[in-house]
C-alpha cells in the first residue's frame, strides 16, 4: 500500500514533502527495491540533494545500492542535482548496468558538454552487444552529441549502426539524423536522408529548416518551407521562429510580414520566440517602429527580447533609445548579460556618452565579464570613439586580442596626432601571427597620410597589391587620400584612373587633391567630368571640393555658379559651404559682400565662418570688420591663439598699437599659447617627430 501511494504521487507529479516516505519509515515498515526509486526520482525532479544522500545513504545500509532500478535512479539524481562526479562514481561501483544505466549517463555527458566522454560511452555500449545493444533512445541521445560537436565522422558510424539494427525507420531517428548532418554541414546527406524518410512530422520539417539555416543556405530553407506548406503540414511557433531569421537575411521582408500575418490568424503570435524573431526581423529591415510594437505587445518577455530590442535600435540608429532602453530592462528586474552591453557600448560611442560607457565598464568589471572578447572590443571602441585612446589602450592591453581589437586602436589612432602608434600596433599585429585584413590596411594607409609618410605608405601598397587588396574601393580611396596629401598628385591619379567603379569619394578626393596642388582649372574639369559617371552623383563633399578650389583660384564666377548649382541636387548648403564663400569673396576683395552674406545667414555662423572673414580681412586691412569677426571668434574659441595674432597684427599694421598690445594681454589673460612649430624625419623604417631644440639620438650616432 505504501509503494503504491508514493509511486501514486510520483506518477502525477504531486510532491508531498515525503511525508509518505517518512511516515511509512516511522512506522516501521521497511522500504523495498520498489520503494526507493521512486523516492530518489522525486529528490531528483525536486533537486531535493541532502534528502537524497539521506536516501542513499539508507540504500547502501540495506544492500539495495546493488539493484540495477535503484542504481539507475541514483545516476538520475546525482546528475540532475549537478554532481556530475558522484553521478560517474555511482555509475562505476554498479554491479549491473542495463539500457538505462547506458541511455542515462551518455545523456549526462551530454548534458554537461563532455562530448567525447559520451561518445566513448556510447562506443563502450556497442562493444559490450549483444548483452546489451544500444536502442532507439541511445541513438537519438548520441547523434546531437554528434551535432554540437560537429563530429561528422562519429555520425556516419552511428548511422551505419541504425541501418544496421533496422533502426532507420522511426521518425525519431531520422529527425536527429537530419539534424546532426545538417549542423556538421552536410548538406547533401541532410536532404538524402530527409528525403528517404517515410513518415515525416513537423519537427522533421523543423529540423531540416533549422539545419539549413545554421549553415547560412537561406535559399534552401526557404525552399524547405514552401515544400513543407505545399505538403499539407502546418508549420508551429518553432517553424515560424526559425523561419523568420532566413527571411531576415534574404531580405525577404514582405514575406516576413506575410508570416507575421500567419502567426496572428493562427494565434501563435505570443509565443516568446516568434516575437524576438519578428523583432529582429523588423530591425533588420529598418523598421524599428514595427519591431517596438512587436516588443510592447509581448505579454512575455526574456532577456532575449530585450536584447533584440537594444540592438534593434542600436542598428537602426536610434542610440539614445538603446541607451535609454538599457535602464527600463534593469527598471523591470532583467539583468543585462555580456550580449546587452555588446549591443548599448557601440550606442554610447556614437553618442559621445563616456560617463555611461564607464558605468557600463564597471558593471562588466563587477560581473566579472572582462575576458569576453567582443566586450573588451566593443569596449576599446566605445573609448577610442569617446576620444579617449588612453583608455582604450588599457583595456586592450589586459584583454584577448583579434584582429578586430588591432584594427579598431590601429584605426583610432590614425586620425589623431599619434598616429606613429597605428603603424607600432600594425607591426605588432603582423608579429603576433595576425593577417591583416582590409580594415587593417585602411587604417594604417590612413596614419601615413597623417604622417606625410610616403616611404611607408608605398610600403603598406606593397603589400596591398600582393595581396590583391589594391582593388579594393575602400582601400584604393586611401590611397588616393595618401598620395594627395603627401603631395604626390601623379601617383594619385595612375590609382584614380585604375579604379573600375568609383565612387563619390574617390572623385572628390582628386578634386581636393588637385585644389590643394593650386591646379584649380584641373580640379574643375574633375568636378565637371564627374557628372558624366554614370551612378554617381554629386554630395555635399563634392561642392565643398570644388568651391575650395574656385576660393583658392580667385574663380569668384564659377563659384558663385556652384554654389547656386547645389539647389539643383537637393543639397542644403552646410556652415562648411558658406565658409568657402565667404573665403571666396573675402580672397577676392569682396569683403563687405562677404560680410552682408553673413549677416543673411539664417543660423549661427560657426568659427569657420567667421575664421574666413577674418582672414580676409588681414589681407585687405579691413580693421572694423576685421574686429567684428573677431569678437565672434573669441566667444566660440577662447583659446585658440591664431585669431588674437591675427588681430594684433592687423591693429599693429594700423598703427593702432594700444589695441594691439590689449589684444596680446587679453590672449595672455585666456591662457592661449602658440602650439611650436613640429618637424618630421623618416630614419629607416620609423618616423620620428621633434620640435625647435630637441634632438633625436639616432640622428647623433648614425651620422
Amino acid at each position: 500500500m505504501w509503494n503504491t501511494l508514493i509511486r501514486a504521487y510520483s506518477i502525477a507529479g504531486f510532491f508531498d514533502g515525503f511525508d509518505v516516505y517518512n511516515t511509512m519509515v516511522r512506522s516501521g515498515v521497511k522500504p523495498d527495491d520498489h520503494t526507493y526509486p521512486f523516492v530518489l526520482k522525486a529528490c531528483s525532479d525536486y533537486l531535493k540533494f541532502d534528502k537524497g544522500r539521506e536516501v542513499h545513504g539508507v540504500v547502501f545500509k540495506v544492500g539495495f545500492d546493488k539493484d540495477v532500478f535503484v542504481g539507475n535512479t541514483l545516476l538520475m539524481f546525482y546528475g540532475n542535482c549537478g554532481f556530475f562526479v558522484d553521478a560517474m562514481k555511482v555509475f562505476d561501483e554498479m554491479f549491473e548496468k542495463d539500457k538505462v544505466s547506458w541511455n542515462t549517463v551518455i545523456g549526462l555527458c551530454s548534458d554537461r558538454g563532455f562530448y567525447e566522454e559520451s561518445l566513448c560511452f556510447f562506443k563502450e555500449m556497442v562493444v559490450a552487444a549483444p548483452v546489451i545493444r544500444p536502442d532507439l533512445v541511445t541513438v537519438v541521445s548520441v547523434l546531437p552529441v554528434c551535432a554540437d560537436s560537429e563530429n561528422v565522422v562519429m555520425a556516419r558510424i552511428v548511422h551505419g549502426y541504425v541501418f544496421k539494427v533496422g533502426l532507420s525507420g522511426y521518425v525519431k531517428v531520422g529527425n536527429a539524423l537530419v539534424d546532426v548532418y545538417g549542423k556538421c554541414g552536410s548538406e547533401e546527406a541532410c536532404k538524402k536522408v530527409f528525403d528517404e524518410m517515410d513518415e515525416r512530422n513537423e519537427v522533421s520539417w523543423n529540423a531540416v529548416i533549422t539545419s539549413f539555416s545554421f549553415r547560412g543556405l537561406y535559399m534552401d530553407a526557404l525552399d524547405a518551407f514552401r515544400s513543407m506548406i505545399d505538403a499539407g503540414m502546418r508549420p508551429n511557433p518553432v517553424t515560424i521562429s526559425s523561419m523568420l531569421p532566413v527571411l531576415g537575411e534574404l531580405g525577404l521582408f514582405k514575406l516576413g510580414m506575410e508570416v507575421h500575418g500567419y502567426s496572428l490568424r493562427m494565434g501563435i503570435e505570443s509565443d516568446i520566440f516568434i516575437g524576438n524573431s519578428l523583432i529582429d526581423m523588423y530591425a533588420k529591415s529598418g523598421s524599428s517602429r514595427a519591431a517596438s510594437t512587436v516588443f510592447n505587445k509581448m505579454g512575455e518577455r526574456n532577456i532575449v527580447s530585450w536584447n533584440s530590442m537594444v540592438a534593434n535600435f542600436a542598428q537602426n540608429r536610434h542610440h539614445f533609445a538603446a541607451v535609454e532602453l538599457l535602464r527600463q530592462m534593469q527598471a523591470h528586474g532583467e539583468n543585462p548579460n555580456n550580449v546587452t552591453f555588446t549591443n548599448v557600448l557601440p550606442a554610447c560611442a556614437r553618442l559621445g556618452f563616456l560617463n555611461v560607457g564607464k558605468e557600463i565598464h564597471a558593471r562588466i568589471i563587477r560581473t566579472g565579464c572582462t575576458s569576453d572578447l567582443f566586450l573588451s572590443n566593443a569596449l576599446t571602441d566605445m573609448y577610442s570613439k569617446c576620444g579617449h585612446l588612453t583608455l582604450a589602450r588599457n583595456v586592450f592591453n589586459i584583454s584577448v586580442k583579434d584582429k578586430v581589437s588591432y584594427n579598431i586602436l590601429i584605426i583610432g589612432y590614425s586620425q589623431t596626432t599619434n598616429s606613429s602608434a597605428s603603424l607600432n600596433l600594425f607591426t605588432e599585429m603582423r608579429l603576433s601571427g595576425m593577417t591583416p585584413d582590409i580594415v587593417s590596411f585602411i587604417g594604417i594607409i590612413s596614419a601615413c597620410a597623417h604622417l606625410s609618410s610616403i616611404k611607408q605608405g608605398k610600403e603598406i601598397h606593397g603589400h596591398l597589391v600582393r595581396k590583391l587588396f589594391h582593388t579594393h574601393l575602400f582601400a584604393a580611396n586611401s590611397l588616393l587620400d595618401l598620395y594627395t596629401k603627401c603631395g604626390r598628385i601623379d601617383l594619385a591619379t595612375k590609382v584614380f584612373d585604375r579604379i573600375q567603379h568609383k565612387d563619390v569619394a574617390s572623385w572628390n578626393t582628386m578634386i581636393l587633391g588637385y585644389g590643394m596642388r593650386g591646379e584649380f582649372e584641373t580640379a574643375i574639369n574633375i568636378f565637371e567630368a564627374m557628372k558624366e559617371d554614370d551612378g554617381v552623383e554629386y554630395d555635399s563633399v563634392s561642392f565643398i571640393a570644388v568651391l575650395s578650389a574656385c576660393s583658392h583660384g580667385g574663380l569668384i564666377e564659377k563659384g558663385n555658379k556652384y554654389f547656386k548649382q547645389m539647389q539643383d541636387y537637393n543639397i542644403e548648403p552646410t556652415h562648411t559651404h558658406y565658409a568657402c564663400m565667404v573665403d571666396l569673396l573675402g580672397r577676392a576683395g569682396q569683403i563687405d559682400e562677404a560680410a552682408n552674406l553673413i549677416r543673411g545667414l539664417s543660423f549661427e555662423p560657426d568659427a569657420n565662418i567667421w575664421g574666413a572673414l577674418l582672414g580676409a580681412c588681414r589681407i585687405y586691412g579691413n580693421v572694423e570688420l576685421g574686429h567684428w569677426a573677431a569678437e565672434h571668434l573669441f566667444k566660440l574659441k577662447p583659446d585658440h591663439c591664431g585669431y588674437y595674432i591675427l588681430l594684433s597684427n592687423m591693429y599693429a599694421e594700423a598703427g593702432r598699437w594700444d589695441e594691439a598690445n590689449r589684444v596680446r594681454e587679453l590672449m595672455k589673460s585666456r591662457g592661449a599659447k602658440k602650439n611650436p612649430g613640429c618637424s618630421w624625419v623618416q630614419i629607416g623604417d620609423q618616423v620620428h617627430a621633434f620640435l625647435v631644440g630637441e634632438k633625436i639620438e639616432s640622428l647623433d650616432t648614425g651620422f
